[in-house]
C-alpha cells in the first residue's frame, strides 16, 4: 500500500470507530469494534473490519446486518467529518472480523491438550 492509501485507511478506521461509539451506539444492539480498515488503490472503496461482541452467533449476525443497514447513514456522517481531508468519501464495505473468536478457540484447544497431557503424565 502507498502512504496515501494507508493514511486514508487509518483516517477512515478512526472516524468510523468514533461514529459507532458516539452517534450510532444506541442504534446498534451490540458493541461493535472497528478492528481494521484498508482502501483500494484509487481510494474509492474502504474495507472495514469489525468485531461484534455478542452472546451467540445469531446475535452477532443480527448486529452485523444492522450495521450494514446503517452504512448509507454512516457514510453521510463520515462525509461531514472528513470533507476537508479527502476529495470523495469512499464506499464502505463491512466485513466481520472473527480473529478474536478464532484465537479463543485455539486457546481452548491448547488448554485441552495441556490438560490431557498432564493427565497422561500423572497416570
Amino acid at each position: 500500500m502507498s502512504i496515501r492509501t494507508e493514511r486514508v485507511a487509518r483516517l477512515m478506521q478512526r472516524e468510523i470507530a468514533e461514529l459507532l461509539v458516539g452517534e450510532y451506539s444506541e442504534q446498534l444492539p451490540r458493541l461493535v469494534t472497528v478492528t481494521g480498515a484498508r482502501t483500494t488503490k484509487d481510494l474509492s472503496i474502504v474495507y472495514v473490519y469489525v468485531s461484534v461482541m455478542g452472546a451467540n452467533e445469531a446475535e452477532k449476525q443480527a448486529a452485523f446486518r444492522h450495521l450494514q443497514d446503517l452504512t448509507p447513514r454512516l457514510r453521510t456522517s463520515l462525509a461531514q467529518r472528513v470533507r476537508h481531508q479527502v476529495r470523495a468519501v469512499p464506499e464502505l464495505r463491512f466485513f466481520l472480523d472473527e480473529t478474536l473468536d478464532t484465537a479463543a478457540r485455539i486457546d481452548d484447544l491448547l488448554e485441552r491438550i495441556r490438560r490431557e497431557r498432564d493427565r497422561r503424565e500423572s497416570d
